[in-house]
């Protein structure tokens, strides 16, 4: 996978593909231009078996501070066809955890980017705000439905409605972010937690209870209860309970195959 001119791809050998943002002079604002890469980017991490998760966060002070003004100016009949377009709201359907690094600004569809990621970390004097109503647009990208999930429908209305601008501590005490921490840390934190989860658990299981969180949103309980049970039974026959089940006697890490995956959009 090749390093665009705006978006940096970063694949080490820790099973960590780190895809940074990189439009610092304009606090890599969103063009369609870094749309196309950035998806490229995650159909090649998607079908790679030696990437185990992504980290994404931005060049410079900023996450992504929204869409470019030459987007945002875009009249509707001057817009790409919504239909050839990729959309973030394709993340909930990622195969592999995704995890935003939240290094500065996240606004708009920077906002709504970080928030279509698995996890968040966010440094202390990040600035997030959803800042649709104050340029006269709508909740995007799926914000209103993803947001009340994360913080309850209280701290959604109050941020879609207001678009006041939260920071790390208030972030995480919402709900917003998973840990707010000291600034330039954001990454490391990141990819620390990244290591962690490739050291300890099965690509194969991340996958699998991605997808289950995702239907539970239109099943019952009863029904979501029968669906980890029909899975449990696939699970408990397969090689990566066999070798988690053999390394917690061992007292070992475990080694666990990569997920076999080709392919990701539904």
């Amino acid at each position: 996978m090749n390093t665009s001119r705006v978006l940096l791809v970063e694949h080490g050998a820790d099973g960590i593909l780190q895809l940074t943002l990189n439009r610092p002079a304009e606090l890599n604002a969103w063009t369609y231009e870094l749309e196309a890469s950035f998806f490229a980017a995650l159909d090649f991490a998607a079908a790679d078996a030696s990437v185990r998760a992504v980290i994404v966060t931005g060049a410079g002070r900023g996450f992504c501070a929204g869409a470019s003004m030459s987007l945002l100016g875009d009249v509707p009949d001057s817009r790409p066809d919504r239909s050839v377009r990729r959309r973030l709201c394709e993340l909930a359907e990622y195969p592999k955890p995704l995890i935003a690094a939240i290094n500065g600004a996240a606004a708009g569809i920077g906002f709504a980017l970080a928030i279509s990621c698995d996890l968040r970390f966010c440094a202390e004097t990040s600035v997030l705000t959803t800042s649709f109503a104050k340029l006269g647009l709508v909740a995007e990208h799926g914000v209103a439905w993803i947001l009340p999930q994360l913080v309850g429908r209280a701290h959604a209305l109050d941020l879609l409605l207001s678009g006041r601008t939260v920071r790390g501590a208030e972030a995480e005490a919402m709900g917003l972010v998973n840990r707010s921490v000291p600034d330039g840390e954001a990454v490391l934190a990141a990819r620390n937690y990244a290591a962690n989860l490739i050291a300890s658990a099965a690509p194969s299981s991340w996958a699998t209870i991605k997808r289950q969180l995702l239907d539970a949103n239109e099943l019952t309980l009863s029904a979501a209860y029968e669906q980890a049970a029909d899975l449990m039974d696939s699970a408990l026959a397969a090689a990566d309970h066999r070798e988690g089940a053999q390394a917690f006697r061992d007292k070992r890490r475990p080694q666990f195959a990569p997920l076999a995956q080709t392919a990701w959009r539904t």
